[in-house]
């Protein structure tokens, strides 16, 4: 799957790793429904980093369409808020 970290570039991230990554997702959308700050920074910055981690980074003048669209690490709670679906930011 090609994700995009908005103003960072793409990575393709290989369905075995989206188990993980949902973990992190089901997190990060538990901290924001209570509004704990401090953990949504936390396990958004873990997200991003696992992302990174696990995916192989695509050339900068790659033309690949993104199948999901993460927010960036200086996101605010509020402006992930409007990203997310029902199943957080991650589908599955």
């Amino acid at each position: 799957m090609i994700v995009r970290i908005m103003g960072e570039g793409q990575v393709r991230v290989a369905d075995s790793h989206f188990i993980e990554l949902n973990k992190l997702d089901d997190e990060l959308l538990a901290e924001m429904e209570s509004g704990d700050t401090d953990g949504f920074r936390r396990t958004l910055g873990a997200l991003l980093d696992a992302v990174r981690r696990l995916g192989d980074p695509l050339p900068d003048d790659s033309l690949e369409p993104s199948e999901l669209i993460l927010p960036g690490p200086d996101a605010t709670l509020e402006e992930v808020r409007e990203m997310l679906s029902d199943d957080g930011l991650i589908p599955g």
